[in-house]
This record gives C-alpha cells, structure tokens and sequence, in this order.
C-alpha cells in the first residue's frame, strides 16, 4: 500500500531542491528554444528540471510513471497506477522574461484520482501542497476553505487573448464576463492562478487550451478547500489530452457555467 506521507515528503524536498537549481541559472544564458510557434518557449533548464525530477523518481519510486510537458518521461495513454504529471516550469516566458512569476507544479494521482499537489512559485518560495483529504497548504499555514462570492465582486484571471480578436473563439462571449466582474487579472502561469484561487488571491481562472501538467497539481489543492476545477461545459477535466478549463470558488463556478458560458462552442 502507496504511504503518501512518504511521497509527499520525497516530493517536497525535491520540489526545493529543484527550485535552488532554478534560481542558480539565473546568473547564466539560457539555452532557449520554441516549440509549437514563436511565443512557446522552452529552456534547457526546463528539461534539465523535469529529468532531474525523472531520475529522483525512478530511483525512489520504480513502479511509479511520469507524464512530464516536455516529454522526457513515460508515454501514457491512461492514467493508470501511480503517475506523476510534471511541469518542470509553468510560465517559461516569465521565467525568461521576468525571472518571476513562474512555477514547478506536481500533481501524483493513483488510477485517476488526485493523491498530492505542490506547486512551487520558486521566486517568492512559496510551496502550496496538499494531500487528498487532509488539507491545502501554503507553507505551513492552512488555507480555509473557499467562501462564494458573487461575478461582481469577483477578481477572474484570464488571458487578454480570450477578451480580443483571435482565432479560437468569438472574444465577446467571455468579454461580458469581465465587464461584470469587479476586475481582472493574467500572472501568464496556469498553476500560479489555480494557486491564487486555491488561497483566495482571486477567484475564478478561465483559459481556454491547457494541458494536464498545466492544472493537475493545482487540481488537488482546488479540492482541498471546496474550490471546483471542470471544463467550460463543466465536464470533467482530461487528465491526458488538452482541455477548456474553469477554475472557482463554489457558487461562483456555477454562476459563471450558467450566465456566461451556456451559449459557447467549447
């Protein structure tokens, strides 16, 4: 039987020492590269993080699987035993831009089902964890469970991308969202946002394409404190493929399913 006291407790210390590797390239070039266009950015320091995270857990962990953004772990069709879904670094254009606002997040599930999530805003050593059922935590301070607030007193992190002429979607069905909210907000990683609602910092978080490493780790911390994660037809959010995701408060997250997002082709 999987102790994941002892996950979480290996997963930790890798996560900080992880996070010093991070901090110590600063000083140096970056080796930077683009993936799927111009703006997706990747650094040699995101693959050498997620092998480092590759090779702590296949030592410790032989029977456990990686699902990691670039790719470097096991090739996954389900998710099935113990798999670890990595980002090594969420906000890589941070990362090279601003040396801020960037984080490692982890989530670990068993069959489907969230066991732990970290995520780790390396700059500020923030550490937001949580084990299924016994709480989130920012550090060693556990954060209460999530209060329901209505859209217009409501902080909704999302993309300008979303609001503006673009390829995807007509930007007027999510633009009525923001005009009624009392403000906006876009830190460019997924997981810092799905963090931020996790401790009330805002509360909601909409984009429209992320990918599991993007949001499993933040996921289970969600959970922890009432908070609810679905697709924009709040379905289920796929743990293998790409996905239109919602994050909220409770009350808040069917507020904004029924008044704003009845109507749109997700």
């Amino acid at each position: 039987m999987t102790s994941w006291q002892d996950v979480d407790t290996y997963a930790k210390t890798w996560v900080k020492e992880a996070g010093a590797m991070i901090r110590a390239s600063f000083s140096k070039v970056l080796d930077i590269q683009t993936k799927s266009n111009r703006n997706d950015l990747v650094t040699n320091m995101d693959k050498e993080t997620e092998q480092f995270f590759i090779e702590k857990i296949k030592t410790t962990f032989p029977d456990h699987s990686v699902l990691g953004e670039e790719g470097l772990g096991d090739r996954i069709q389900e998710i099935n035993g113990v798999v670890w879904i990595i980002d090594p670094i969420d906000g890589t254009t941070n990362f090279v831009h601003q040396q801020r606002n960037f984080a490692i997040s982890i989530g670990i599930y068993e069959n489907g089902i969230g066991q732990i999530g970290l995520i780790y805003d390396v700059v500020h050593d923030e550490l937001y964890h949580a084990i299924k059922g016994k709480g989130a935590y920012l550090n060693d301070t556990r954060l209460a469970p999530l209060d329901h607030v209505e859209v217009k007193d409501a902080i909704i992190g999302i993309n300008a991308t979303w609001v503006t002429e673009n390829r995807s979607i007509d930007p007027s069905l999510l633009a009525e969202l923001v005009k009624d909210a009392r403000g906006s907000r876009s830190l460019g990683s997924a997981a810092l946002e799905i963090s931020y609602v996790t401790s009330g910092r805002i509360d909601a978080y909409i984009s429209l394409r992320l990918s599991p490493w993007d949001f499993a780790g933040g996921k289970v911390l969600l959970e922890e404190v009432g908070g609810v994660a679905t697709t924009l037809r709040g379905k289920e959010l796929n743990l293998i493929g790409e996905n239109t995701v919602l994050v909220a408060k409770p009350g808040l997250h069917q507020e904004i399913l029924k008044k704003y997002l009845n109507d749109g082709n997700w």
